[in-house]
């Protein structure tokens, strides 16, 4: 197959869950391809067949965390948020590379960012405790300077609020200044959202 085919083919496969757990191996075999639109759409298809079967896709997921230092971006993006959905899945899988998933919220591209953020309300969905010591990096990311991250920051808030509040309270002031004064609709809606889940107004 050359690689528009066999990106329809990954496609027609992401629609055919009863297909996942047994087409892991090859997926997963599909990250050394030579084409940068496939490997992204494996990684993307592993996330999700990780979050469905995460004891099936164990094997593929240093090859997945191995794409954190890529130097293409996409790469980089469908990594992050990969390991974000195999750790909801099943956090212990990707234990050894929670920590440094850290540096990407302030990687150079605002994707990877994006995906950083999306990654963390993935795990923190249902292991929230180890975001404790870490919430400075997401209240950093409130001020991005991209507009998607920024619309999306305050969601990790409302993640956490609905587990540990406890976390989200030292924060409260800042997302109700935001929910009040920020120029873009989605952040204002966001942070009133975080708000609520701590009970909070």
């Amino acid at each position: 197959m050359n690689e528009s085919e066999l990106y329809r083919a990954l496609g027609a496969l992401t629609k055919d869950r009863s297909q996942w757990e047994a087409q892991i191996p090859y997926v997963s075999s599909l990250l050394a391809h030579e084409s940068v639109k496939i490997q992204a759409k494996a990684l993307w298809l592993l996330g999700e067949m990780g979050l469905a079967y995460p004891p099936a896709v164990k094997d593929a997921v240093p090859q997945i965390a191995a794409f954190r230092g890529s130097p293409i971006a996409l790469l980089r993006e469908r990594a992050v948020n990969a390991l974000g959905r195999i750790g909801r899945g099943d956090y212990s899988l990707i234990a050894p590379y929670w920590a440094d998933l850290c540096r990407f919220a302030s990687d150079e591209a605002p994707g990877v960012r994006l995906s950083f953020i999306w990654a963390s309300e993935n795990i923190a969905t249902n292991t929230p405790d180890i975001y404790e010591d870490h919430m400075p990096v997401f209240e950093a990311l409130l001020h991005d300077a991209d507009d998607k991250v920024r619309m999306e920051a305050p969601e990790i808030f409302r993640v956490l609020g609905k587990r540990r509040p406890e976390f989200v309270r030292p924060y409260a002031a800042k997302l109700k200044e935001l929910s009040e004064t920020d120029a873009n609709r989605v952040v204002r809606i966001h942070c009133l959202g975080a708000l609520k889940a701590v009970g909070a107004k």
